[in-house]
């Protein structure tokens, strides 16, 4: 979202904003982050997540 956002002209970028919101909500609300010592062990998992999800080739890219 946030490079849709950046890559967005100015204009027509409300529904974007709203599901950056969105998402911020839902992340805030993760029971991951819920008691004070688990936000460590959530923070590695979204980390994890991340990366799987960003270095997985694109539909029709070959992997590196």
């Amino acid at each position: 979202t946030y490079a849709e956002l950046a890559q967005a002209p100015g204009a027509g970028t409300t529904a974007l904003r709203r599901r950056l919101i969105a998402l911020s909500g839902a992340l805030c609300t993760h029971p991951s982050w819920a008691a004070p010592t688990a936000w460590r062990a959530g923070g590695v998992e979204l980390r994890r997540a991340a990366r799987t999800h960003t270095s997985a080739p694109a539909d029709g890219e070959a992997a590196a």
